[in-house]
Formats: structure tokens, sequence, C-alpha cells
């Protein structure tokens, strides 16, 4: 056999031959590892420990202890899902059940369920984890398998799209129950302490909604069960968080039916989103932006040499059409755009970089089931910048971009991690200018000495990424913001400068977004403040309340007075105790409160939505702490802090 260098997590190279496994590289570590392998992540990729090594690569050994455990635990969890489904409805046909980020789901097919059966199916799901049935990986002939599926279209379907050309493939068996799968799993079902199916909703096989309509159910399982507990109770904070239910109730956005996926901005929404454009739009400024608009509608031949429209019409993610002989498209990205006001002119080494931003509509056709709320949707404004750049000129680019985004996140109380995302299949351009991209990105990371995580293959066809994720305040990660290194559409589109040599040369394009799209960074914040927004962010600032009608116009000239920001008065006619009330009910960071004695003395009395109050304070007083909590972008109202 041949021999092959595996690449260990400190940099260390081990030979092993080739068709190795990944538990014995384990064992040729260390007798101990080798006991406590559960699996392998291969080139970025989570394998069985079973899994043989054919080529030079990079490897991680997952044990108990591994971050990664946790996906293979929830991987056997769908397989406990499944089997417990079998026993009960015998005739249900399983299709695909992988693990998430969450827990996991089961496509299944052929049973009706509805979430009044989760508890029954639930209950044997447990009993299948008391049993702790030893979990075995099998082989078998591609065609026996064919054979055994031989009334379930879905597993043949597997077997004939990404396991044609296969001698053998593997399978998984727990007890009576076997189901065609890769692995990774963990030894046995007892290993799972704590499991929980969660709901159902409708999916497609394979994600076209041409194909069969499916039953997706969802669960999630944890080690133990008070990790478990602690998960479902996230849940259920979630749930009250959820950004759909609060828009609600706080008359923010609404996404109708004639207009799927695709936003409607009720006056207080708007008014959180004017404030993040404004936000952004100052960020750029500061980093040397200018503000360009590009059209929605093109033709496609725009985006053919930029890689794009090959792209997203594969995936079918493209509006297009025909008209005319000519085909249109609603631009999915503003990147070609961008580069076409670039070559609007001519350009010397001197005038680089030259950085345009826009808040570009881009609309990208996800599929009806995939949609949900401001999270996930069709169309999205991007707070999308390019800057174009000389070679020598790209670690200060990412920068002071890494730099602005520390500060931008910061005032939201968002953590902010960084992951970098690598070449992948179907990159365009040579190693060598990915290499020196990656590079750049990592240069930048460690100058800045950020910790990251790295995503193998997972980076965009054009070049290598720095992807930006927020941590909420319910611990979640939501990817958002992005930096990225594209050496290869400026040659694709043959933009070119003049250097100092007097020879033309190719630019290097920055791709930058500093909250993403603005939809689904407002979904994340209004789950993280649970729309309580800081007192900059929030629709309304200031709710001015009269004790009774007798101090409507003194409420009014209060008001007027704090005409600067968003700011109304409560007229109705109700007791100041339910005045008071809805105002918290709405979530509003400010009361102020008016009667005859405030009147008289031309004061006023302050509450704020944590229910701290004073009394007497001057007008000109809470004005100037107004200007500089909201200038200073508090997180939280400060006035009665310490009062």
């Amino acid at each position: 056999m041949s021999e092959i260098t595996v690449t260990l997590p400190d940099g260390s190279e081990l030979d092993a031959e080739a068709g190795e496994t990944v538990e014995d590289v384990a064992y040729r570590i260390g007798e101990g590892l080798g006991r406590d392998t559960v699996a392998g992540v291969v080139d970025g990729e989570l394998v069985s420990k079973d899994d043989p090594l054919t080529e030079d690569c990079r490897i991680e050994i997952v044990t108990d202890s591994s971050e990664e455990y946790l996906d293979v635990l929830r991987h056997t969890a769908a397989h406990v899902f499944a089997q417990a489904l079998q026993r009960l409805y015998p005739e249900a046909k399983l299709t695909i059940g992988p693990y998430t980020d969450e827990g996991f789901y089961y496509d299944v097919h052929g049973v009706d369920l509805d979430e009044a059966d989760l508890d029954e199916i639930q209950a044997e799901a447990e009993a299948i984890i008391e049993e702790d049935l030893d979990v075995e990986r099998v082989t078998m002939d591609r065609e026996d398998a064919l054979e055994y599926y031989d009334d379930n279209p879905f597993k043949r379907d597997i077997l004939e799209g990404e396991a044609a050309g296969e001698d053998t493939v593997s399978f998984y068996r727990q007890g009576e129950f076997q189901d065609l799968c890769k692995g990774p799993h963990v030894e046995s079902t007892g290993e799972i302490g704590g499991f929980e199916l969660l709901e159902i909703s409708a999916s497609y096989w394979r994600g076209d909604e041409e194909n069969e309509t499916l039953t997706r159910v969802y669960g999630t399982a944890f080690g133990t069960q008070a990790e478990l507990d602690d998960h479902l109770a996230m849940l259920a904070e979630a749930e009250e968080r959820d950004h759909r239910k609060l828009a609600r109730e706080l008359d923010l956005f609404s996404i109708p039916e004639h207009s799927p996926g695709c936003v409607h901005y009720h006056p207080n929404g708007m008014a959180i989103r004017r404030e993040l454009e404004e936000y952004v739009r100052e960020k750029n400024d500061d980093l040397g932006f200018e503000e360009v608009r590009t059209p929605e509608l093109n033709k496609t031949d725009l985006w053919k040499p930029t890689g794009h429209y090959e792209t997203f019409t594969e995936n079918g993610e493209m509006f297009a059409w025909e008209q005319d002989d000519t085909e249109y498209g609603l631009k999915p990205m503003n990147c070609a755009n961008h580069a076409h006001i670039y070559d609007s002119n001519t350009h010397s080494y001197r005038d680089l970089p030259l950085r345009f931003s826009e808040f570009g509509n881009v609309y990208r056709n996800e599929q009806s089931g995939e949609l949900s709320g401001l999270l996930r949707v069709r169309g999205l404004t991007q707070d999308d910048g390019h800057a174009f750049v000389r070679p020598d000129q790209i670690q200060g680019e990412i920068l002071s971009i890494l730099q602005s985004i520390e500060d931008i996140y910061g005032h939201f109380g968002l953590d902010v991690l960084y992951k970098l995302e690598t070449r992948g299949e179907g990159a365009m351009g040579s190693e060598e200018i990915w290499t020196q991209a990656t590079d750049a990105l990592i240069d930048a990371m460690r100058e800045e000495d950020l910790d990251y995580d790295v995503e193998e293959g997972e980076a965009a066809f054009y070049g290598p990424k720095i992807g930006i994720d927020a941590r909420d305040a319910l611990g979640r990660e939501w990817t958002i913001g992005t930096v990225q290194v594209d050496f290869n559409i400026p040659r694709n589109l043959e933009l070119t400068y003049v250097g100092e040599d007097n020879e033309e040369h190719h630019p290097v394009m920055i791709h930058r977004a500093l909250l993403g799209s603005f939809e689904r960074f407002m979904g994340v914040i209004i789950e993280h403040f649970n729309g309580k927004f800081p007192t900059w962010l929030a629709p309304e600032q200031v709710r001015v309340l009269p004790i009774s009608d007798d101090n409507l116009d003194y409420a009014r000239e209060v008001a007027a007075e704090l005409g600067d920001y968003r700011t109304e008065v409560e007229d109705r006619s109700w007791t100041i105790g339910k005045k008071i009330q809805q105002a918290h009910e709405d979530r509003v960071p400010y009361m102020v409160i008016v009667g005859g004695d405030e009147e008289a003395a031309n004061e006023i009395s302050v509450r704020d939505r944590m229910e701290r109050e004073a009394n007497d304070v001057s007008r000109p007083e809470f004005r100037q702490h107004l200007e500089r909590e909201v200038a200073q972008k508090h997180l939280e109202p400060t006035f009665l802090a310490g009062r």
C-alpha cells in the first residue's frame, strides 16, 4: 500500500498507509486516544472512525470530550427516533435524518403524523435509549441494498445518486433496526442522556417543491438530562422573544401572503431601520466608502463572467425571465454592479483604494418552506461594500473593517465570533491566489489578536472569507457580517489600474458587509433585546403621560421640547396606572409623568421601563441626559441608574 501524510491539529505530521481508518490513526497517536475515539474530522468533514483514509489529509480525532461529539450523539438520536417510529408505524418510509446545530430532524413519508403523536413516539424512543442497544456499522453490497429498499424510493434515490458507483454501502444497526447511513454514531443508544421531540413541519424530498411532500420531525438530544433541561428553557425563552411575535405586538413589520419573503416595514420598524442605516452610513464615512445606488433589474449577462449566474441558476435561487429574446434578472448580489462603476473610469495606483457602499436590494428565490420571518427572506437589503485595492493595501483594508465591526457589535451588546472559510470544490482561480488571499485574512486576524475557527471548504467560489457571527443574549450564534478577499472577479471582468510602473494591473476586490442584511440583523436584535431596544434605537423613545386631561397642554409642551426625539403624548382618558402599564407593555424606554405638582414647579417625574422613578426632575437635566445617552448609544436607559 502507498503511504499518505496525515496532518494533526498541532501541525505535526504522521505517516500512515492508505486505507488505514481514522481509528487506526488514533491508535498510532496513542493507545488511550484509540480507545476513546468516537469519530474523526477529516479535511473539515465529520466522518466515522471506520472511514479509510486514502490520501494526504488533515485529521482531528473526536472523543466524548470534543465539541463535535454532540453532533455524533444527535445523529444517533435521529436513528433512535426512526427506530421508535417504525416500531409504532411500520408503514413509515424513512428518507434522511441528519444532525443540526440545534439537534436533529428526520424526514418521513407514508405516515400521517401530528403534534399529538409525538408523546407516544417520545416514550418509545426513551425505551430504546433505556435498552442501551449497541450501535454497529455494517456493510452491504449496493445491489443488495437496492433490493432491501425495493419499496422505499427515497433510499433508492440515494443509492442511485450519492452512492452510485460504490460496490458496498454502510448501514448502522441497533437492535432490530438498521438504516442506510455513512455515520458517524456513538457506541450505544444509552449514551443519550436527554432526548426530546420538538415539532413537526412539512418538507420536500431533496428540498425541491416539485418532489413529494414529506413530514419532518424535529428533535434534540444531549449527553445529560440537565443539559437538555437548560436547552428547553432557552427554547421557551426564545419562543417568547420570537421576532415575528414581537413584530405583531410592537407593530414593526409584516410579511403578507401577497409578498412571500418580502418585508413590509411599518412606521415603528422603519424607525429602527433608519437608525441602523444612519449608523452604518457613519461607519462607511469613517472607513472612506462612497455611497452608490445600482439597479435591481439587469440583463443576466452581467453576472456570467463573475460566475454568479451559473451558481445562482444552478441552485434555483435567481429570479430570471426572458423578454424580447433577452434574459433579465433581479440582482442576487451587488458585486458586478459595483465593478461596473469602477470600470466606468480609468484609474491610477494613486486612486486606490476606491470604496463603494450601497444599501442594495437583492433577491434570492428561497423555497417557501425555508422562509422564516426576517431571518430567511426572498427580498433583502445588504449593507454592502466593495473596496478596490492594490495588493499592498489588502492588509490595512481588512484591519480597518475588522476594527469597525468590533466597535459596531459592541453597541448592540453582541459577542463577536470569527470563522475563516477556505477554498472548496468548484473554486475559481489558482491555488496560489487563494493562498495569498487566505493568508491576508489570517494575518489580519492575528494582528488584531482575534480567535477564530476554520471551516474548511466553506468559502464562496471566488475567494476566502471571514464569516462574522454574533452571539445573542440567549447564547445563539448568527452569521451576519463578512469580509472577503477576491482576486478572481476583477480578473474575470478585466478591471485594471495603471501601476507605478505604467503597466496595467488588476485590483483586488474586498467584499464586506458590516451588518449583513438589514432584515436578518433586525430579526436578530429584536430577539436579542426582546423588543426592549436601547433608547437610540427604540421606535418610541419617550412617552409623556399626563396624570389627567387637565395636564394635557403641559404634557404637549414637554413633548415639544423633546421634539428631536421620538416622543408621543398619551392623550387617552385612562388612569395614570393604566397609562404606565401600557407604556411598559410597549417597551418604551422612558415615561415622563406630569401632573399639577410638576406643572406648577415646571418640572417632570421620570420613570423608565426597569420601573425606576425620580420626581422633581428639571426638564433641561433630562433633555441633556437624553442627548448624551442617544449620542453614546447606551445599551439601556441610564438616566435613573444610581439615583
